[in-house]
C-alpha cells in the first residue's frame, strides 16, 4: 500500500463544529478509502487543521475532478487547501555554498531513493562542488553573488529556479542571505537549515557564539525562509549534547550531524505534504 497512488488533502480554516465530518463525508459518499487522517484544532488561533490520505484508485474520478468537486466543501467552511497526487514529484532544487555535508546527504538519500523527487538542479556561488553533483548526473549552476551587486546574482538565481520549475528550494548551507523579493515570491517553498537551535543564535557564526556562551546543548533548525531572517516558520528541530571540553570545532563538528538530520527530517515532511502554516507557527502532522 505505500507505494500505491494517493490523493494528499491538506487544509486549513476558521474551527468550527463538522469540519471533519464534511471532508470524511465526501471522500465516503464517493467511496474513498482514507488511509491516514490527521486533525488539529488550535485554541488560540481558532482554526482547525487537517490532513487526508486517500486511495486515488478508490476513486472514480481524476485528481481534476476531485479538485473541482471538492472546492464547494472548501467553500462552504472557507478553507484554505491543497490537494496533491503523489503520481506527481515534487521538483526540488538545491542552493548551497562550500561547507556541502547537508548537499552530500541529501543526495545520497535522493540516489537511494530513501527520498523521492525530482532533483532538477543544485545552484552555488561557488564551484566547488561541481564534480561530486556532476557525478550524480545533476545539473550545477555556478552563479557568483557580487557583493557590490548582490542583486544581479539573485535575479540570475531566480531565473534558474523558474527555469528548472522548481517548487521547493532548498538552502542546504546556502551562506547568502535570500532578498526579500524572492522570499516574498516562493511564500512557503524556501527550506533553510540554521546551524542553531533557533532563536537561539540567529545570523552568523552561530556556534561560535554557542561555544562563547558555554552552551550544553547545539541544535539545529529546519524552518522556512521569511523576509525576517532566521524568524521562519519552524518545520524541525533537534539538539545534541556537549560540554565545557567542546571547543568552537568539536561543536561545528557534532553540530554538523544534527543538521544533515535536521534538513532531512524537515524536507520529507514538507515534500510529504504533512506541514501546514499556522502564522509564524506550523502544524507538522509527523
Amino acid at each position: 500500500m505505500p507505494d500505491e497512488q494517493r490523493y494528499i488533502v491538506k487544509l486549513s480554516c476558521p474551527d468550527r463544529t463538522g469540519i471533519v465530518a464534511a471532508v470524511s463525508s465526501f471522500f465516503a459518499e464517493h467511496g474513498g478509502w482514507i488511509i491516514e487522517a490527521d486533525h488539529h484544532a488550535d485554541p488560540v488561533t481558532q482554526k482547525s487543521f487537517i490532513r487526508q490520505e486517500v486511495l486515488a484508485n478508490s476513486l472514480p474520478f481524476g485528481v481534476d475532478e476531485l479538485r473541482e468537486r471538492f472546492a464547494a466543501v472548501a467553500q462552504a467552511f472557507d478553507m484554505e487547501w491543497t490537494i496533491h497526487d503523489t503520481a506527481v514529484k515534487r521538483r526540488v532544487a538545491i542552493l548551497v555554498s562550500k561547507q556541502d555535508h547537508c548537499l552530500n546527504d541529501l543526495l545520497y538519500r535522493w540516489r537511494s531513493r530513501e527520498m523521492d523527487f525530482d532533483l532538477v538542479g543544485v545552484i552555488s556561488n561557488h564551484d566547488d562542488c561541481r564534480s561530486f553533483v556532476a557525478w550524480h548526473d545533476v545539473p550545477y549552476h555556478h552563479v557568483p553573488i557580487d557583493k557590490n551587486n548582490k542583486d544581479a546574482g539573485f535575479q540570475q538565481v531566480d531565473g534558474l529556479i523558474e527555469s528548472l520549475q522548481a517548487d521547493t528550494i532548498v538552502l542546504a548551507r546556502y551562506m547568502q542571505i535570500m532578498p526579500s523579493w524572492i522570499c516574498a515570491k516562493y511564500p512557503g517553498r524556501i527550506i533553510n537549515i540554521h546551524h542553531s537551535f533557533l532563536p537561539s543564535f540567529v545570523g552568523a557564526r552561530p556556534y561560535h557564539q554557542a561555544h562563547a556562551r558555554g552552551v550544553k546543548f547545539v541544535g539545529a533548525t529546519c524552518h522556512y525562509v521569511t523576509e525576517d531572517l532566521d524568524e521562519g516558520p519552524i518545520i524541525e528541530q533537534d539538539a545534541i549534547r556537549t560540554n565545557h571540553a567542546h571547543g568552537v570545532e568539536a561543536i561545528t563538528r557534532v553540530g554538523k550531524d544534527v543538521e544533515k538530520a535536521v534538513l532531512a527530517r524537515g524536507l520529507r515532511y514538507h515534500l510529504d505534504d504533512r506541514v501546514i502554516l499556522n502564522g509564524k507557527k506550523t502544524v507538522v502532522f509527523g
